[in-house]
């Protein structure tokens, strides 16, 4: 063989080789990467010529599929409307899946290679094949107060609430608004379903975000109970320990004080740490940000979760930071304002859930979950959510966990969160206002947990905008209310 054909003939079995191997790694490796994709469009096709599974909350379908007269042969519906809009997601032809339809696609499809002896009996016993069953963990008296609270806020209003078991991490409500309907997504007049998706994705307010898990913003003073606790648990601090009250704190470096909201003091020019959170000291919270060091207060938000991505049964979970760049808070001002939830500190409602879920837990916080079980179309479990921590140390030691209570209880009983006090019951609970900017109003934050000796529920409530007049705006005000009803119909 001359050597012009052999190079040809050995530079063919290269590239016949490189193909070879192209098609493996498309064929097997990546397989499952591109069965998961929203826009695969032969994918979609396929899961709506079969029954797709049920999204439930309790017994009840808020996501299920119905025959249809054409010719995919199953009509994606969801009887849970708007009010879990923002769990299930949607299931579109022409834009894919989103919220619960997306993470748990594979299950629901019966694609999920758990639901693997299903799909063999339904192919011996020639059955129609049928995808698996997701169960929330979600309640639905608690989803119902949370929906209902918001909505009560009024029509031009952008707001979330979230509820958490401190014990577990289970995800016992989530709602946000303004909301949408996700049956003009998934309807099979694609026309109709490009318009309202046009219609949807345009809208300044932005219906299609869950602002429960994909919105963050300054928390304002809920983040003080984070900054209590660095203060606890690193300058020896207790409910009863002297902290600074005055009217102004004037702050190194800078030739500017910060101001209490109120203008005055917050009770003197030496007052307790109880006293500080009851009525929302930010010159108190303020000086404790400058006793601490940057690093005693970035790493005391990490161990309640900030920083990190932890709700892996939900997508684009949009990540809580304490700042965006440690070596800024060199500066004693930037830790000050940092240290009342303010300068570049941001948080999800999940977030500030999280951190009254950790206290109320003795200082330890679950992940968050939102999958309770995942069953086969005959009702078989094969998977089951589990409790798991965000961390192998506590975010705060028991003794501390007992002080932040003990002066969480006290601010609902003597100072801004008495808005969530029930009753009978015992809550712990913390306000937030948060500044954003001179052309926009604040937003209102509350966060909760109850019955404070036996903790069943932690919320967080956030009102991004609402029709309230700037003055009146306060997370006792706006927050509070919606966290109460919440809470009672966990303990009720």
């Amino acid at each position: 063989m001359n050597r012009p054909i052999r190079t040809l003939s050995v530079g063919c079995l290269i590239l016949f080789v490189a193909l070879m191997l192209n098609l493996t790694y498309v064929q097997f490796f990546k397989a499952s990467w591109y069965n998961s994709r929203a826009d695969n469009r032969r994918v979609t096709e396929d899961a709506y010529s079969q029954q797709r599974g049920d999204i439930l909350v309790g017994k009840k379908a808020i996501a299920t599929s119905k025959p249809s007269d054409d010719k995919y042969e199953w009509q994606r519906t969801y009887p849970g409307g708007k009010k879990y809009a923002p769990i299930t997601g949607f299931m579109s032809y022409s834009y894919g899946q989103s919220g619960v339809e997306r993470s748990q696609n594979s299950v629901l499809s019966g694609k999920d290679n758990k639901l693997f002896t299903n799909r063999l009996v339904d192919l011996v016993t020639n059955s129609e094949p049928a995808g698996g069953n997701v169960e929330l963990t979600i309640d639905s008296k608690v989803q119902d107060a949370a929906y209902e609270g918001l909505t009560a806020l009024g029509d031009d209003v952008q707001a979330a609430a979230v509820a958490i078991e401190p014990s577990t991490g289970r995800i016992l409500a989530m709602a946000s608004t303004p909301t949408y309907n996700p049956d003009r997504l998934a309807t099979h007049d694609f026309g109709a379903a490009r318009k309202s998706y046009d219609q949807l994705s345009k809208d300044d307010d932005e219906p299609l975000l869950n602002r429960s898990i994909q919105t963050a913003l300054p928390p304002g003073s809920t983040f003080k109970l984070v900054t209590a606790a660095a203060a606890m648990e690193n300058l020896g601090k207790n409910p009863d320990s002297k902290v600074y009250g005055g009217a102004l704190l004037d702050l190194p470096q800078s030739d500017k004080d910060l101001p209490n909201e109120s203008g005055g003091s917050c009770g003197g020019d030496q007052i307790t740490l109880t006293r500080a959170l009851e009525v929302s000291c930010n010159t108190a919270f303020g000086q404790l940000g400058i006793d601490l060091t940057k690093e005693q207060q970035d790493e005391q938000a990490r161990k309640f979760g900030f920083g990190q991505k932890y709700l892996t049964d939900l997508p684009n979970q949009a990540t809580s930071t304490f700042t965006d760049d440690l070596d800024k808070l060199d500066s004693p001002p930037f830790r000050a304002y940092s240290a009342i939830g303010q300068y570049n500190v941001k948080a999800t409602p999940l977030q500030m859930a999280m951190v009254s879920a950790g206290i109320a837990n003795g200082g330890t916080v679950m992940k968050p979950y939102i999958v309770d079980r995942v069953t086969s179309s005959s009702l078989d479990v094969i998977d089951q959510g589990n409790p798991t921590k965000i961390d192998d140390q506590p975010a705060v030691s028991s003794e501390t966990a007992e002080g932040l209570t003990e002066m969480m209880v006290s601010t609902v009983e003597n100072g801004t969160a008495a808005p969530a006090a029930i009753p009978g019951v015992t809550v712990a609970g913390k306000t937030g206002t948060a500044q954003s900017s001179k052309e926009r109003a604040p937003y209102a934050w509350f966060t909760s947990f109850a019955p404070a000796e036996n903790p069943k529920i932690a919320v967080a409530v956030m009102v991004q905008k609402s029709g309230t007049e700037r003055s009146e705006i306060a997370g006792g005000r706006l927050g509070g209310p919606i966290a109460k009803a919440m809470m009672e119909a966990a303990i009720s």
